[in-house]
């Protein structure tokens, strides 16, 4: 009797499943371009037990080349070739037993082929913010009753303060008016993750939707629209992504399509939620219980290039989580890396962003990366990224982008970030600059290794940034402030400036990151301080906001400072010069290392003065004599133009 209910049971589940209505909640991308060079689309497809559903399409041009079933029962990865297809409604035929549920996908025109998308270079200025902490142009927005955190609170520096892309968009005139020319937001990405009333993902590098803008910052139109402005306004869009890891509320972590989908997601099995293994670790970063099982990163970016990289220290590196609230994503499962590529395509075609900035590069896996940047490059061959490579020699930086030499494997990445001048410049700005190698020496002793980097111009110095102390640390030092604009703004790099630094925004780490991404005064109504608007600043606020507009201004188009051949003298007498020089013009930038006034032996650089007697100070606007020594001023930075 027992054995006749066990088979009516069966015989009963294999008549449901037959019977069943076919389940589709989610096909992502949500639509898709014709025309790409790559004629593959992977069709990530989400349901209640989708997995053993049949796929076919009947459209001009479309077929289906695979069907790959994950571990999990509720995904389906569809692959369609799109070679000879044309922008049009088609159908896609799911089946399961003898229910078909058809499903309508958008086949679109692109807007402009790939090779028209122009990204940004060294001719660029990037100006670097926080959505959450710009400016609150929608409160409405500021906190949805259906994501986890409905926290807004500006007194609290972690948590979430309520900028967002509308704020932005109101202050597009802004950014013309200081010089930048490309904008750099944090991303911009759903982060649906809880706080814990004391941290939040208000940075935005938690990722829980790969399609979807979060709506504290606005929508995806909103976002198109801005970027469409932006565009209006000669200003292009950087956007800020994340191929290492996503946050731990995505659906992918509650519901994992496969067991590698992941790096070391053992941890989160039942059978190591037991108090033995969890009190060996605890709570890791405040906000998550983990247990023996947890591997976090080990921060060192190091073994990804050492040739004596040991297994265990290349494994903590890249398969080691960032935190426990960001999964370590496996770009070595191809399906992985091929849902990464196609979503950082799908903006591009969307929204018509001008450039990427890659997070945690070398954390991802480096051939997986390098598939994903050969990809870009083949389809965009004008666009650019600039990938996050934080170790601060400039031989370990040089390894990473394309086509270098020192490495035996492409990256493709076309611009890395000069940690090495990031972490030279704050160091020279606390030392006298002697004859050998403190102070401004330690910037020579950078740029003495140019010759590692295949395209010196294509890497992008900065001074500070969201992880950094700020330059002006708790104080106001102007002078140290405009030696390092001077020179960041000069030098064969790509510069980028992190927001509010025209205002003399200032912060630490030493309590909280949060105290280095303060708002930025009069983003918000009732603000008493509002840094936006010329009456609005103090004469201290003004004097650095002009001084840097003038200087951005005139680099907008300046050829010589963006083309020109560079020389640089080994700091003398405490002085230190760059030179750049480009069809019979010359920029000449000094720098008084000493803190004590100084000159400028003209004969010493005779080879760059030749016979010019006077030049323009581009910092003042005043003429110089040149055919004389010239008198410093502490710690000075001069710009002369002949």
């Amino acid at each position: 009797m027992k054995k006749k209910f066990v088979s009516f049971m069966l015989l009963m589940s294999s008549v449901m499943s037959m019977t069943a209505a076919v389940n589709v909640s989610r096909i992502e991308p949500a639509d898709w371009f014709v025309g790409m060079k790559d004629a593959s689309l992977q069709l990530m497809v989400y349901g209640k037990n989708i997995k053993s559903a049949d796929v076919t399409v009947n459209y001009p041009g479309v077929s289906v080349d695979s069907i790959a079933r994950l571990e999990s029962p509720n995904y389906l990865l569809v692959y369609l070739n799109l070679k000879d297809a044309k922008a049009g409604e088609m159908i896609l035929n799911f089946k399961q037993g003898k229910q078909t549920k058809k499903v309508k996908y958008q086949l679109k025109d692109r807007e402009m082929a790939g090779d028209k998308r122009i990204g940004f270079s060294n001719e660029d200025v990037l100006y670097m913010l926080m959505p959450d902490r710009f400016a609150n142009g929608n409160p409405k927005n500021d906190a949805i009753k259906t994501m986890r955190d409905k926290t807004c609170d500006r007194n609290a520096p972690s948590l979430r303060h309520g900028g967002d892309l509308e704020g932005i968009r109101q202050h597009l005139d802004y950014f013309n008016q200081l010089g930048v020319t490309a904008l750099w937001f944090t991303p911009v990405l759903e982060n649906d993750s809880p706080s814990n009333g004391k941290q939040s993902t208000y940075h935005g590098y938690a990722t829980t939707d790969y399609y979807k803008v979060d709506p504290r910052f606005g929508t995806n139109a909103e976002y198109k629209q801005l970027i469409t402005e932006a565009h209006q306004k000669g200003l292009k869009v950087v956007m800020d992504m994340i191929f290492n890891h996503c946050g731990f509320e995505h659906p992918w972590i509650a519901d994992m399509p496969s067991k590698d989908w992941f790096n070391c997601p053992e941890w989160l099995l039942p059978e190591y939620q037991t108090p033995e293994h969890v009190k060996k670790i605890g709570t890791v970063d405040g906000a998550r219980t983990v247990n023996d099982m947890y591997r976090q990163t080990s921060y060192k970016l190091t073994p990804v290039l050492d040739p004596y990289a040991s297994k265990v220290d290349m494994e903590e590196t890249v398969d080691g989580w960032f935190v426990p609230s960001m999964p370590d994503l496996n770009q070595r499962n191809p399906h992985v890396i091929k849902y990464l590529i196609q979503n950082s395509e799908w903006w591009i075609e969307t929204v018509g962003i001008d450039g990427i900035r890659m997070d945690t590069y070398p954390y991802a896996d480096r051939d997986a990366m390098a598939l994903w940047m050969k990809t870009l490059n083949n389809e965009y061959p004008n666009f650019n990224t600039v990938g996050e490579t934080w170790v601060t020699e400039p031989a370990y930086t040089a390894a990473w982008q394309k086509d270098s030499k020192l490495s035996e494997k492409n990256s493709y990445l076309k611009t890395v970030m000069d940690f090495a001048f990031f972490d030279r410049i704050n160091s020279a700005k606390n030392e006298e600059t002697d004859d050998w190698w403190n102070g401004m020496n330690r910037l020579y002793n950078v740029f003495c290794y140019d010759y590692l980097y295949p395209n010196p111009k294509s890497v992008m110095a900065f001074i500070e940034n969201h992880d950094t102390d700020r330059f002006l640390g708790e104080g106001k030092d102007t002078v140290a402030l405009k030696q390092a604009l001077a020179l960041l703004l000069t030098i064969n790099r790509t510069p980028q400036l992190y927001y509010g630094t025209e205002v003399l925004m200032n912060g630490t780490k030493s309590v909280t990151d949060g105290n280095v991404r303060k708002d930025f005064p009069g983003g918000w109504a009732g603000d008493k301080h509002n840094a936006f608007t010329e009456e609005g600043r103090t004469q201290a606020e003004n004097q650095m906001f002009q001084w840097l507009s003038n200087l951005l201004h005139w680099r907008q188009g300046n050829k010589v400072v963006t083309k020109g051949k560079q020389t640089q003298f080994c700091p003398y007498k405490g002085v230190y010069v760059i030179a750049r020089q480009y069809q019979g013009k010359t920029v000449m930038t000094i720098i008084n290392g000493k803190k004590e006034a100084n000159e400028l032996d003209v004969t010493r650089y005779a080879e760059i003065i030749g016979s010019h007697e006077k030049a323009t100070d581009v910092t003042n606007g005043r003429t110089v004599l040149i055919n004389k020594n010239v008198k410093l001023r502490p710690r000075q930075a001069m710009i002369l133009e002949f």
